[in-house]
């Protein structure tokens, strides 16, 4: 059996990359999320890989898209200012099909708010966050190990559809201490890396795609040819956590450290007879669109409850997935401020009454 360890989420979170093969991290300080270049400053090095603080975060993702073209495995993290200058970066990557992973431990805002945890770059992080017609893998840990994992899996699905890959967490995830069992390595078979910059020798040499496609006519078919990839990552790697599903009657949808609160919620509401379950999203994109659109056709279920750390954002997706069918309610506190249990309880009580 594997050794349990107490991590801090920041530092756990490196160790997972390293798991999967990441040799190459570039980034630049900001809180929450400072010790994770602090532990791969000392950690990159002495597994052989290379870490480079750069002079922005501009800087750093354009040192990710370098790294990511001579075909390593490469990543960088910040937190939500710092993502929001990573943004024309992020679509570069996309346009170029070059595989990355980026971390965002999220923090309050807008502007520059504070540095307590938020879910606030949700619409940042699904609907693209940058120019053009593109889409990033998103996906959501709710536990310092299920964090530590979802690196390993970030890299893998990175690889296996060319495209950059978000992790979004939050201050909390990144400043908690828990026990975890480190992952083990991947054994998916990936594709080989045929379109990297590696030298000629041999062989002809590649050209490098041009981000600048004229007429327009190439830039059309190169959109696609990306929303044909797209497409099939919407149909294979929706995933999500449910719980209390069987016979519930209302059901939570909640991500990331949200989805502890709701989860302490729902079963307060099970000791006092209500049936509550929950769909925890892991990708949120792709969205599990489908698990909540079966759930909405059910007769038994009877309404929603939307939980976020923000002003309601990923409630937009769920009510797109319920189409209708039935309400959903919403629950958030932004800034900073965690969901309270006794405040959700409360709103579970309400719209249970509201439906009986």
């Amino acid at each position: 059996m594997a050794d349990r360890l107490l991590m801090r989420g920041n530092e756990a979170l490196c160790e997972g990359a390293i798991i999967a093969g990441c040799r190459y991290y570039f980034g630049y300080p900001i809180t929450p999320q400072n010790e994770v270049p602090a532990y791969m400053s000392w950690r990159m090095p002495e597994v052989g890989g290379v870490f480079l603080q750069a002079e922005s975060e501009i800087g750093s993702i354009n040192m990710v898209w370098g790294a990511s073209l001579a075909g390593k495995r490469v990543m960088t993290s910040s937190s939500s200012p710092g993502i929001s200058l990573m943004q024309e970066g992020i679509s570069y990557l996309a346009a170029a099909q070059l595989p990355s992973v980026i971390v965002n431990m999220v923090r309050g805002g807008p502007g520059l708010g504070n540095i307590a945890a938020a879910q606030s770059d949700y619409f940042q992080a699904v609907k693209g966050g940058g120019h053009g017609d593109y889409r990033t893998i998103v996906l959501a840990p709710a536990t310092v190990e299920e964090l530590t994992h979802l690196m390993v899996e970030a890299f893998d699905l990175a690889d296996l559809y060319r495209t950059p890959v978000i992790v979004l967490g939050d201050a909390a995830l990144g400043q908690i201490t828990e026990a975890l069992t480190l992952p083990e390595p991947s054994t998916r078979r990936l594709p080989e890396k045929d379109w990297i910059l590696d030298g000629c020798k041999g062989r002809e040499p590649r050209t490098i795609m041009s981000l600048r496609l004229y007429p327009q006519r190439a830039l059309e078919e190169l959109n696609m040819e990306l929303k044909k990839k797209y497409d099939e990552i919407e149909k294979k790697e929706q995933r999500y956590e449910s719980y209390e599903l069987d016979d519930a009657e209302i059901v939570l949808v909640s991500f990331g450290m949200a989805s502890r609160i709701a989860k302490a919620s729902l079963l307060r509401a099970r000791e006092e007879g209500m049936k509550i379950g929950l769909i925890r999203p892991i990708t949120l994109w792709p969205f599990p669109s489908d698990i909540i659109s079966t759930l909405a056709q059910k007769e038994r279920v009877r309404g929603f409850i939307d939980v976020e750390m923000n002003l309601g954002q990923m409630v937009e997706d769920v009510r797109l997935a319920v189409n209708g069918r039935k309400d959903v309610a919403f629950y958030g506190r932004t800034a900073g401020m965690i969901p309270e249990e006794d405040e959700l309880f409360q709103k579970i009580v309400e719209v249970d009454r509201k439906k009986s």
